[in-house]
């Protein structure tokens, strides 16, 4: 699983690229962000790349969760988002209002 550290400057389009890239490739990403403006960048690239994916049929999701890391010698929370190629999935479709 390869990790994509994420900034507030990070540019999402290219950040996109890379997780489409390594989504590509077979490999599962996981984007590492400290920071609301960092966050916002991260989930703009997973936006991105999911419609970079879409017309070659890959499906993916985006699993957060928080994790707490050492920068400076000070402890920070960090939000990671586990990117990875979604199994296939029986449409959602209400077969209720079909009928």
């Amino acid at each position: 699983m390869g990790c994509l550290k994420v900034s507030s400057k990070s540019s999402p389009a290219s950040v996109a690229g890379a997780i489409a890239g390594m989504i590509k490739d077979g490999s599962s990403v996981e984007i590492q962000a400290v920071g609301a403006g960092a966050v916002n960048q991260a989930v703009k690239a997973v936006a991105i790349s999911r419609g970079f994916l879409s017309p070659v049929g890959i499906e993916i999701c985006c699993i957060p969760s928080f994790a707490d890391i050492v920068i400076d010698g000070e402890y920070r929370t960090a939000i990671r988002f586990a990117v990875e190629p979604r199994g296939s999935v029986a449409p959602c479709i209400d077969t209720a209002v079909l009928a």
